[in-house]
């Protein structure tokens, strides 16, 4: 596997999410073609440069969970309409992006 390829792919899924959804490292892999790959979509938005101004605060855990340490992503999510849940997770039936829909 071309590492760097991978990084660009995960960087243009990321960049199409609209503002207001949220997709799971997970689900990126999956759309990338390498479902078992969901750590490595964490691994390319960690090394991310600020550059190049992707939303990676729209990507969540399966559960939906922020990630950790990241105090200003929930801020940003709730900017753009994103629904939470009780405990503190993002409400995946209402903000999940559907992209095989659109």
């Amino acid at each position: 596997m071309d590492k760097d390829l991978f990084q660009k792919e995960v960087y243009n899924v990321v960049a199409a999410i609209p503002p207001g959804r949220v997709l799971t490292y997970g689900q990126i892999a999956y759309l990338l073609g390498k479902p078992q790959y969901s750590r490595m979509v964490g691994h390319a938005l960690r090394n991310a440069s600020s550059g190049l101004g992707l939303p990676c605060h729209r990507v969540v855990n399966s559960q939906g969970r922020l990630v950790p340490f990241w105090e200003e992503q929930r801020g940003l999510l709730e900017s753009e309409g994103v629904k939470f849940r009780g405990n503190g997770c993002v409400d995946m039936k209402v903000s999940q992006w559907e992209f095989m829909k659109e």
